[in-house]
Order: C-alpha cells, then sequence, then structure tokens
C-alpha cells in the first residue's frame, strides 16, 4: 500500500481486481455450460446409455460434488484467503475438464462418472470465495454493482458458449473435434491462473498499489476490516433464519433456472432443427439457445445497480434487495407460462423470447442474493455464501434430475402430441419461482449474524 500526499487522488486498483474476478466468472461459465453443448458427443464416446439429450447423471454428479463443497472452500476463503483458494479451485476444474476431453480414451462411462464428480468438487468455492473478494476490496454501498457485474460476465460467457462451440467444432466452420476444444478451454483457465496469481492480493492493504485515499474508501463505514475467521461461528450461521431463507430461495431459484444452462441447447436442436438445416440455421440456434444467459448479463448489472442505488437512497437493504428480487421471480412465472403456449405453437423465436426473458428476469435477482450473503455474513460472508450456493446448487442437482428424467422419458419434440412432459417441467419451474418469492419476503439483508441486536453495525453507521 503507498503514502498519499495531499494532491493525490484515490487510485482505482479494485477495480482491476473487478476485471480479474470477472474474467474468473467467466471461466467458470465456459468451462460448465460447454459441457451441455458437448454433451452429446461426450456420451456416444464413452459407449453409455442412450439419451436424447446429455445423461442427466454426468450433471447431477457434478452438482452434487459442487453443492457438498462449498461450505468447505468457502471456510478456505474465510481462513485461509480467498487467493490461494481460488487458484487451488481453477487448477483442480481445469485438470478435470481435460480428463473429461479423454472419454473414450483412457477410462470407460463409469469412470467418467466419477470424473463429474471431481470436476463438482473442484469448481466448488469459486463463487463464495469471489464473493470474499468482493467483501474485502470494495466498500458496501457497491456490494450490488460488483456483485453484479461477476454475474454479468458469467452469463455472457455462458450465453455465448452454445456459439463459440458451433464456431469451433462444425465443419464448416473452425472444423476442431470436441476434445480439442475442450483442452484449449481448460488451457484458457490455466493461463488466468498464471496472471491471477502474479496481480491479486487477499485485502487492499496487502497491495502495494493502492494508497491510503482509496483505502478509506474501501474501508468506510465497514463493521470489521479484520482477516482473522479462524473462531467461525457456524451454530449463529446455521441457525441464522435469514442464511436459511437465502439457502432455501436460492434452491427455488436454480430448480428454475439450470434447464436454461444445461438442456435449453440440445431441446433448441431437437425441437426446432432438421438435419437438412444450413450453418446459418445452426449458428442461428446456438445463438438463441444462449439468449437467456446473454440476456441475463443485463439482468445481474441492473438488478445489482438498482439494489445499491436504493441502499443508498432509504439506508435500508431489507426492501432494496427484495424488491427487484420479488419482480424478477414474479416475471419469470409470467414468461415461463407464455413459453407454454409458443411451444404448442411451434413457434421458435416466440419460445426463444420468452425463456431469454425468464433469463433477463431470473438475473434481476443475482447481484441482491449475493450481496445480501455479504450483508448478512460480513466477515464470513464466503461461508455465508457457500451455504447458499450449496442449498441452491442441490436445488439445481434435483432440477437436472426430474428434468433429465421427463425429456428422456419421451420425445422432446412431442409436445403438440401425447407427450406432456416438457410442459411439466416448463410448470414446475413456475412452482419453484412461486415459493422463492415466498422466501424473499421474509429475508431481511439488515440483520448480521454477529450483530447482537440484529442490526448491522454497517446500518448503524450509516443511520
Amino acid at each position: 500500500m503507498t503514502n498519499s500526499n495531499a494532491n493525490e487522488k484515490p487510485t482505482r486498483i479494485r477495480y482491476f481486481i473487478l476485471l480479474l474476478l470477472c474474467f474468473l466468472a467467466m471461466l467458470t461459465y465456459l468451462d460448465r455450460a460447454v459441457i451441455g453443448s458437448a454433451g452429446l458427443e461426450i456420451t456416444k464416446e464413452v459407449k453409455g446409455p442412450e439419451s436424447k439429450s446429455i445423461d442427466s447423471l454426468f450433471l447431477t454428479l457434478f452438482l452434487i460434488g459442487y453443492a457438498l463443497f462449498e461450505i468447505p472452500a468457502g471456510w478456505m476463503g474465510d481462513v485461509f484467503g480467498p487467493r490461494k483458494t481460488l487458484i487451488r479451485i481453477v487448477i483442480g476444474w481445469s485438470l478435470c475438464v481435460g480428463l473429461i476431453a479423454c472419454a473414450g480414451l483412457l477410462f470407460n462411462y463409469y469412470i467418467l462418472l466419477f470424473i463429474f464428480l471431481l470436476f463438482g468438487i473442484a469448481e466448488a468455492g469459486a463463487f463464495p470465495n469471489i464473493s470474499k473478494s468482493l467483501f474485502n476490496w470494495f466498500p458496501a454501498h457497491e456490494r450490488g454493482f460488483t456483485q453484479g457485474s461477476v454475474w454479468l460476465s458469467a452469463r455472457f460467457m455462458g450465453g455465448l458458449t452454445p456459439f463459440i462451440w458451433i464456431l469451433f467444432t462444425d465443419p464448416e466452420l473452425l472444423g476442431l473435434n470436441w476434445r480439442t476444444t475442450l483442452f484449449i478451454f481448460a488451457g484458457l483457465a490455466g493461463f488466468w491462473c498464471v496472471i491471477f496469481s502474479y496481480f491479486f492480493y487477499n485485502t487492499p492493504r496487502e497491495h502495494k498499489k493502492v494508497n491510503e485515499l482509496e483505502l478509506k474508501e474501501i474501508e468506510h463505514q465497514k463493521s470489521n476490516t479484520s482477516s482473522d475467521h479462524h473462531d467461525v461461528p457456524w451454530k449463529k450461521i446455521f441457525l441464522s433464519r435469514n442464511v436459511q431463507l437465502l439457502a432455501t430461495m436460492y434452491f427455488f431459484m436454480n430448480y428454475g433456472w439450470y434447464y436454461l444452462l444445461f438442456f435449453l441447447p440440445g431441446f433448441m436442436k431437437s425441437k426446432f432443427q432438421t438435419d437438412t438445416d444450413d450453418v446459418i440455421h445452426r449458428m442461428l440456434i446456438g445463438f438463441l439457445s444462449g439468449t437467456p444467459l446473454l440476456l441475463g448479463m443485463g439482468g445481474c448489472l441492473l438488478g445489482g445497480w438498482l439494489s445499491d442505488r436504493e441502499v443508498r437512497k432509504t439506508h435500508s437493504r431489507k426492501w432494496a434487495r427484495r424488491k427487484f428480487a420479488l419482480i424478477g421471480f414474479g416475471l419469470c412465472i409470467f414468461f415461463y407460462l407464455l413459453s407454454i403456449q409458443a411451444l404448442y405453437l411451434h413457434h421458435m423465436l416466440f419460445f426463444a423470447i420468452c425463456v431469454a426473458a425468464v433469463g433477463f428476469c431470473n438475473d434481476l435477482t443475482m447481484g441482491s442474493a449475493w450481496a445480501s450473503c455479504q450483508d448478512i455474513g460480513q466477515n464470513h460472508a464466503a461461508i455465508v455464501a457457500g451455504v447458499m450456493n450449496m442449498i441452491g446448487n442441490l436445488g439445481g442437482a434435483v432440477s437436472t434430475t426430474v428434468t433429465g428424467m421427463l425429456l428422456d422419458k419421451n420425445s422432446v419434440t412431442d409436445v403438440s402430441g401425447d407427450s406432456k412432459n416438457v410442459v411439466i417441467c416448463l410448470l414446475l419451474y413456475v412452482v419453484a419461482y412461486f415459493f422463492g418469492m415466498g422466501c424473499w419476503l421474509l429475508i431481511n439483508a439488515d440483520n448480521a449474524i454477529e450483530s447482537k441486536d440484529g442490526k448491522s453495525l454497517e446500518l448503524k453507521q450509516e443511520s
């Protein structure tokens, strides 16, 4: 940390840190979303059970491993710092992506199932430790904006992945095989590790380029900037009503959202693409498959910005975090119901617009949800975020299992005929968002877990 003089302006190192974290968020979704695009090739190579979409058991094991190790990885970030933890996470998942690229060459279907479990374990804790890094590096009133920026980046890359996959693998374009493409993606994550390890520090006080003026901006009105987190209040965290509600809300939110990431690309191909379609139509299908995540990035940024603006205006995080989440979930219900009508009309563009709107409205909530983890968790933000993300990804695992069973049981293209399974899936997502709204009505981000009187010290200082 550098000293400041009377004429010196605050440095802006924290925004470069945000850029590094946004790139990490992009890589997590690149390597996660590509599984949905590569699923058919992978299951063919390992000669597993035939499936009309990617084998949902792969995805379920990934999400179970991811969920179960969220809290341990969050604890590691709180105790040992996010720098070492994030480097370990990225190296681990890059190795797993490389191993997945060897499917059918070095191991069989059942070993690949185990590798997907390891993949989830390795990637667990990425976003809780990003959240912890943002808590360390940014003032309280920028939490919604920074969380929104991170999730914007994640959604941007997740939305582009189906299109990028076609660009890399289509015989009429780059024509790379799926193994080479996965190796390239794994290598990108390894390159990020090198850059991150050189430029990132756990706290702004450790960074030589941060001056006193920026440090004052970052630490203004923070309740505690100590890095001693070895005495974790586990009982308070797990018994906190707010933490329980956050986690339950995220369960329902992920239940309704993971279809867009894992199943939509395959469904769009099955429903709206034929073998005689030209490359332009195939690229259009790939682009439309990613639009829920591409529009979601706008929802992430807008929701986070609106939430922060409301905090500055009212000095209350209760409704600032709650308001836009309720609006987003309510609109998700509306557009999922509308998408059912689009399926019966067999109208590709109408359906694509509806599910893209779901992606946008869902992500209006992301900034509020992850900022609430910081509001409620404070110095234990990574652990609270880990609890929320753990339960949330269990919701994703349940959704992936149920959706996979329903979509593989009958033809996903038979919506207008006897099969109602796709409609059942969409209606289940509607129910999930309805219960998620109920949780948001009870979440109070004003209450930190370690506050004696139930009110965050930051809010006392602001008011």
